[in-house]
């Protein structure tokens, strides 16, 4: 293990990733607004834009019909996830050439650990440059980088010139950079933390800086101590060359709310043969150990219901199972999910970008 001043990280982050997949496999897109998700007359949501699109404020997360709003011209592709996951296997197989300490968060980003790695002399800088440009020459796309002493700002340096940028932070470099960060910047501050900083005059790293744990910890709970790291600039988190998988679901969101338990009951066997056909894809069988139903309301809140069993579940376990979930709030549903609960790990798979719907 390297020490927190030795260690060469390097995060790197697909630019537009399934949008650009999309481009290089059928070129007439190239120069045009292009969205990734389900159509926008339904209640879908967009995977990712192109940074054509984002000129008119189109995002991801966004809903389609507010992106054709922004955008008139916008094309909107249905994501293909087997081409997304084969591109993005083609990308970590590149990563595997300089280090074996890769941790993938999803399709389209991970990190490396190239401490000990002997290319270009052992410089993470190089070597990032180098992965930037095999992207580029072999798969025909691009990614931005950021190379730091930790994770935490490798991240946050990687999207410092994007796209298709690269950004360095150098252990010497560490306090100057932190400083000037804005706390939204920091792991884990959503918009509720940042307005409660803000409010206790906490605008950047340097102010957090001035603060004592305890006084952290007093406003903040057992977060304080996370805080106050952070705003330092430490983040000691090893690079975990193996992933565990923890869930494995399919969801649907409709295009009108689903408004008797029959309703929602007669989705089951669509997403079960969904989910089925996923977990034997993956090989994931033996790996269950209990099942898992989930319901969004018409008012976006949530509700699951779930039961620990370590075998492959059947239609009828997810009936009664959502049956329950309804019993507790009889009120119109807009998402209906099945899943599983899993134990074990399986580093051969990569993990998705965000939790997709499926849309009719």
């Amino acid at each position: 293990m390297s020490s927190p001043s030795t260690r060469k990280i390097i995060h790197v982050d697909m630019d537009c990733f399934y949008a650009a997949v999309e481009i290089k496999h059928q070129p007439e897109l190239a120069g045009l607004p292009l969205g990734i998700g389900g159509p926008p007359n339904t209640r879908s949501v967009l995977c990712t834009a192109s940074y054509e699109a984002r000129k008119f404020g189109v995002r991801s997360a966004m809903s389609s019909a507010q992106a054709v709003k922004l955008c008139p011209d916008l094309v909107i592709l249905p994501p293909n996830f087997p081409l997304y996951r084969k591109e993005s296997q083609a990308v970590r197989e590149i990563f595997g050439r300089f280090t074996e300490k890769v941790e993938p968060l999803s399709l389209d980003e991970a990190y490396l650990d190239v401490s000990h790695c002997e290319n270009f002399g052992g410089s993470a800088t190089l070597i990032a440059q180098e992965i930037r440009r095999l992207i580029r020459t072999e798969l025909n796309l691009s990614a931005s980088a950021g190379v730091a002493p930790n994770k935490f700002l490798a991240k946050i340096a990687s999207d410092w010139r994007k796209p298709n940028g690269l950004f360095v932070v150098t252990p010497e470099q560490v306090p100057a950079f932190v400083e000037q960060l804005p706390v939204e910047k920091l792991l884990g501050v959503g918009r509720v933390t940042a307005e409660k900083l803000h409010k206790l005059e906490l605008r950047t790293c340097a102010d957090l800086k001035k603060c004592t744990v305890s006084k952290l910890t007093e406003w903040f709970g057992s977060r304080g101590e996370y805080l106050h790291e952070l705003a330092h600039g430490r983040d000691e988190r090893e690079v975990e060359s193996e992933w565990q998988r923890k869930s494995l679901s399919v969801e649907e969101t409709y295009e009108r709310d689903l408004s008797t338990f029959d309703e929602c009951a007669a989705q089951i066997p669509s997403l079960f043969a969904e989910w089925k056909k996923r977990i034997q894809n993956r090989g994931y069988e033996r790996l269950i150990k209990g099942f898992v139903v989930k319901l969004k309301f018409f008012d976006f809140q949530s509700t699951t219901h779930e039961m620990s069993a370590r075998r492959m579940p059947e239609e009828s376990d997810f009936r009664d199972l959502l049956k329950r979930a309804w019993e507790r709030r009889a009120a119109p549903v807009r998402l209906v999910g099945v899943g599983v609960r899993l134990d074990g790990d399986d580093s051969t798979q990569l993990p998705q970008q965000l939790t997709f719907e499926f849309y009719r």
